[in-house]
C-alpha cells in the first residue's frame, strides 16, 4: 500500500548510510538519528529522550515567534515531545532526499509531511469541516542535527520553505489507514 504519510522515510536514507559507513563518530551518530527517528515515529518518549543530550537545544527558525517550538533543555525538550505525543501530531514523514553526516553535524532535507489533528487547527483558528479528522501539513525541511560528545542530539535546528503549508489545507483531509504507524 503506498501511504499518505510514511514515517519510514525518516530513517530508510540514513540506514543506508549507515551500511558503508566505516567511521565510528559517524555510525554513532548515525545510529542516534535512526533511533530518534524511530522512537519519535513510534512514539516510545523514553527511547526519544534516551537520544537527546541534556544540553538540548532546539530551534525553529521558520517559527521565530512561539517559543514552545525552540525547546531549551532536556526538560524543555521533553516538554516539546509530550505536546506533540498529546496533541497527535507524531505521525511525521520526513523524505529525506539529501543529507550530509560529518563529525559532530548531520543535515537532512527533503519533502514533510504531518497529519494535523483537526481540533489543533481550530485552535489555531483554522476552520476545518471536522475537528476530529486529520489534515496534511506538506512544506520542504532542512534539519541541522547536532551531536554532543556521547553521540546524543544537542540540536535539531530546522528551517522549512516551499509547499503549500496550512494553505488549504481543511480540503486535503488524511484517513489515519494512510498513515504507516509502526507495530499499527
Amino acid at each position: 500500500m503506498a501511504y499518505v504519510i510514511d514515517p519510514r522515510k525518516n530513517w530508510e536514507l540514513p540506514e543506508k548510510m549507515l551500511v558503508d559507513e566505516r567511521d565510528p563518530r559517524r555510525r554513532q551518530i548515525l545510529e542516534c538519528l535512526i533511533a530518534h527517528s524511530k522512537a519519535e515515529s513510534k512514539p516510545d518518549f523514553e527511547a526519544l529522550m534516551a537520544t537527546v543530550s541534556p544540553r538540548a537545544h532546539y530551534h525553529n527558525y521558520s517559527d521565530t515567534s512561539d517559543p514552545v517550538h525552540s525547546p531549551k533543555g532536556k526538560d524543555g525538550v521533553a516538554a516539546y515531545y509530550s505536546m506533540i505525543v498529546g496533541s497527535g501530531m507524531n505521525h511525521i514523514e520526513h523524505a529525506i532526499e539529501r543529507m550530509s553526516v560529518g563529525r559532530d553535524v548531520i543535515t537532512t532535507e527533503g519533502r514533510m509531511r504531518m497529519a494535523y489533528p483537526g481540533n489543533v487547527l481550530a485552535l489555531q483558528g483554522i476552520a476545518v469541516p471536522d475537528e476530529s479528522a486529520l489534515y496534511l501539513y506538506e512544506t520542504r525541511l532542512l534539519i541541522v542535527w547536532e551531536f554532543d560528545d556521547d553521540g546524543l542530539v544537542l540540536c535539531e535546528d530546522s528551517y522549512d520553505g516551499g509547499g503549500p503549508k496550512f494553505e488549504g489545507i481543511a480540503g486535503r483531509r488524511v484517513k489515519l489507514e494512510e498513515i504507516w504507524r509502526m507495530g499499527a
